[in-house]
């Protein structure tokens, strides 16, 4: 299998990492592919319409797209523990994190547009002020729920990828006044998945 990843993309991160803890890494190729939205990738566009990554290219199957829909298929292919829980509350909690942090994702790069991204006079501060809300909200929501001491499962992946991508990025800090949150991912940010993929470079628009 190859994976059409972006070294600077929380998602494609989220897709790795997952690779990496349920053993999958050594049968996936990792092949850097830079997009944005004003970036037009030919070869990504071939395997996913929406040109992004990550992108799982199968030898003799259609490629999959989306990091949810990669994990979940990644999640069928290994013999340990499934990191998706199969069923009950245990399910509907883990793959609530996953949304929780996808939004934060999108919140944050709404955020760089209006602040490095778009030209400066064509930037609208009260649409960033408006995403640094849902930040805030999403970081003092984790600092309340997040099970930080049940077995990992796809939501900690997901939550781990997504506010280290939000550090690396330098928007609107959540460490100050969460320090459960900050120790958890922490913690987490020392688990070799983690340390093999780390985050680089910039976005090229």
């Amino acid at each position: 299998m190859k994976l059409l990843y972006q070294t600077h993309s929380p998602y494609a991160r989220k897709a790795l990492v997952f690779a990496h803890e349920a053993g999958l890494v050594d049968q996936i190729e990792v092949v850097h592919q830079e997009t944005s939205p004003t970036h037009r990738n030919d070869l990504v566009f071939a395997e996913n319409p929406l040109g992004k990554v990550p992108v799982l290219v199968r030898p003799d199957n259609a490629a999959i797209f989306d990091s949810d829909v990669i994990c979940a298929y990644l999640d069928t292919l290994h013999d340990g523990e499934r990191l998706i829980p199969a069923a009950g509350e245990a399910r509907w909690q883990a793959l609530k994190l996953p949304a929780v942090s996808q939004g934060l994702c999108e919140a944050g790069m709404a955020v760089r547009w209006e602040t490095v991204r778009r030209p400066e006079a064509l930037r609208y501060m009260p649409l960033r002020d408006g995403y640094v809300e849902k930040l805030v909200a999403g970081y003092d929501w984790l600092e309340r729920e997040l099970d930080m001491h049940g077995p990992i499962h796809v939501g900690h992946i997901a939550v781990a990828t997504a506010l280290s991508w939000l550090e690396f990025r330098e928007l609107p800090d959540f460490r100050t006044t969460r320090p459960q949150l900050s120790n958890w991912l922490d913690e987490f940010g020392s688990r070799s998945s983690m340390l093999a993929t780390p985050l680089s470079g910039e976005t090229v628009d």
